[in-house]
């Protein structure tokens, strides 16, 4: 938020400085084994510095969320076929209550908050992913399909196991990708186990600001950073 009270958009090229709070950002997924953006989710900045950034989706967010070629949801064709068939992307709204992102620099995954309406909180989310790469206009990763749901008792599952074993299979990660994939889950199983950052943390009783409002969806969210056109 800038001095004036309007939250500001970063658009400059090149690597990305850290962003002020209010500052509205994409956070995005290229395809598996592919450099097309298919995820892109307009979000607003909490928190951002060496150790940690902290990003806000709002409920009724309008994302870019991938499809089949015709427009059905993924989830319409079975899992063997699903990674097989023709896709495109669909804009379409958030729905149910917003998303806290938490991801530390260099990390292979991001840690999500969800609440129940009411702000009753329900669970973090582990998602295994690339380590963002920042850019000026947000940050962009890769989803690696396994990914690990922790409640607040501290008890805690995998998630999305067969999905990881169908990429696989289809040829979406290799051998060698899955082992660090593994390896990258169970470092973060420790993080629970320890309850280290950032489930101790005390981000399930963080609240956005009112004044931040929904961040709109660019034109151009498909965009390449300057620093990676050739």
């Amino acid at each position: 938020m800038g001095d004036d009270g309007v939250v500001r958009r970063v658009e400059a090229g090149g690597s990305a400085a850290f962003w002020e709070p209010g500052s509205q950002i994409l956070w995005r997924y290229r395809e598996n084994s592919g450099e097309r953006f298919h995820i892109a989710r307009p979000v607003t900045v909490v928190r951002d510095d060496a150790e940690l950034l902290a990003v806000w989706m709002a409920p009724g967010t309008e994302c870019v969320r991938p499809v089949l070629a015709d427009g059905a949801s993924l989830n319409s064709v079975p899992l063997a076929s699903r990674y097989k068939e023709p896709r495109g992307v669909r804009l379409g709204r958030w729905s149910g209550s917003g998303v806290l992102k938490l991801a530390r620099p260099g990390e292979p995954w991001s840690v999500w908050l969800f609440w129940e309406q009411g702000w009753r909180f329900k669970n973090w989310y582990v998602n295994l992913e690339s380590p963002l790469a920042r850019w000026g206009g947000g940050v962009d990763s890769e989803d690696h399909f396994l990914d690990i749901c922790v409640y607040p008792d501290r008890t805690w599952n995998w998630l999305d196991e067969d999905e990881f074993a169908q990429a696989q299979q289809d040829g979406l990660m290799d051998a060698q990708a899955a082992e660090r994939v593994r390896e990258a889950g169970h470092s973060a199983v420790e993080v629970i186990h320890a309850w280290g950052a950032p489930f101790s943390d005390g981000w399930q009783h963080w609240r956005p600001n009112p004044a931040w409002g929904v961040p709109s969806l660019p034109d151009d969210w498909d965009r390449t950073p300057a620093h990676l056109s050739s």
